[in-house]
Order: C-alpha cells, then sequence, then structure tokens
C-alpha cells in the first residue's frame, strides 16, 4: 500500500514538473493559433512544443501526429535537424523558391532519413492558406516495424522561409477516421499576419 501511494505521489509530481514546463498543452476543437498560422480543427488535440516546432497528437504520437515546422530557413533541413554543409550538400534542405515537386521531394527525404520505409508521395497540388499560395500532397508510408501509414502535408513559403504540417496516421483505422477533419483544418490555415 504505501509503494502504491509513493508511485503515485511521484507521478503526480512528475506530471506537475511537465505541466509547469510550459512545453505541453491541451488544443480544444475550434480556432487554434501556432507560430504565425491561425486555422480551425474539429479535434482536440495535445500539443507538444519546442522551438519553431510543434508535435500535436489525438491518441498519442504513435497513433497519429501532427507536426508544424515554422520558419524553416535556407540550407535548414526541412525536419529542423541541421544546417546544411559542404561534405553533404544533397540533404533535405530547404532553399527560397523551391517548386513544388522539389519542396515534396525533400519533404519525401526527410521522412525516409528519419526512419519511415517506402515513403511515396502523391497527387501534389496547388492549394492556398488564405492569399499565401501553398501546397498539398498525400503520402503512404511504412514505419520501421512495417506498420503501414497514411498522411497528409501541406506548406507554404513565405518571406523566403518554409511553414510545414506533416499529419501521419495508421492507415487501418486512424487515418480513415480523422483523415477528413485534418484536411479540413488544412483548408483552414491563414498566415496571422
Amino acid at each position: 500500500m504505501i509503494r502504491c501511494l509513493v508511485r503515485t505521489a511521484l507521478l503526480a509530481a512528475a506530471l506537475a514538473l511537465l505541466a509547469a514546463c510550459g512545453g505541453n498543452r491541451l488544443q480544444k476543437a475550434g480556432q487554434a493559433s501556432v507560430f504565425n498560422l491561425q486555422m480551425t480543427t474539429d479535434l482536440d488535440w495535445a500539443r507538444v512544443s519546442a522551438p519553431r516546432q510543434e508535435q500535436w497528437t489525438v491518441d498519442g504520437a504513435a497513433l497519429n501526429q501532427l507536426m508544424i515546422l515554422s520558419r524553416i530557413q535556407p540550407r535548414e533541413h526541412v525536419f529542423l535537424r541541421a544546417k546544411e554543409r559542404s561534405w553533404r550538400p544533397d540533404g533535405p534542405w530547404f532553399r527560397a523558391g523551391m517548386r513544388p515537386d522539389e519542396v515534396r521531394d525533400i519533404v519525401v527525404d526527410g521522412l525516409r532519413g528519419a526512419g519511415w520505409a517506402n515513403v511515396q508521395a502523391r497527387q501534389l497540388r496547388p492549394v492556398r492558406w488564405g492569399d499565401a499560395p501553398a501546397l498539398r500532397f498525400d503520402l503512404d508510408l511504412d514505419n520501421p516495424n512495417g506498420l503501414v501509414y497514411r498522411g497528409l502535408v501541406t506548406a507554404a513559403e513565405r518571406e523566403g522561409r518554409l511553414t510545414l504540417l506533416v499529419w501521419i496516421a495508421p492507415a487501418e483505422h486512424y487515418y480513415g477516421r480523422d483523415a477528413e477533419a485534418v484536411g479540413r483544418m488544412f483548408d483552414s490555415l491563414r498566415f496571422a499576419v
């Protein structure tokens, strides 16, 4: 009994410490702001923040995750992992003025470099984030253990920097359940200023 109380107290302390860090919070359905973006979501999300990036999830990152990456600079890794180096000029580095197919290709390369397998992009199409031109495409990919995922990607360049949203979920249930809601959220994207 005492051991159970100690575990409960330690868990409560850990959760309080995590909440105090300010990096985690709940995003209720409705209007949402993140970095310099505004959007409307039909879903409740848990948000985990880091500089220039957030990860959102409904059920846990293994079951669905939305990665939001803001202000990716030229010569920076598309997933904010590193800067381009002269000894590795062919990595998934963003460059201002990239064509939509080039942005798609660096996202695919970045996912492959992160350990995803069989990454395929399809249906690249132009969209708008309010007044800003943007792009969107669909993903098919497998995690390192072979579980099949699907996803949606949208991106826009503004003032020479890229903003990228990547949502992935297992194809078997979670993708079908939430794809329409995520698509509507992507349709509502606007730059705040």
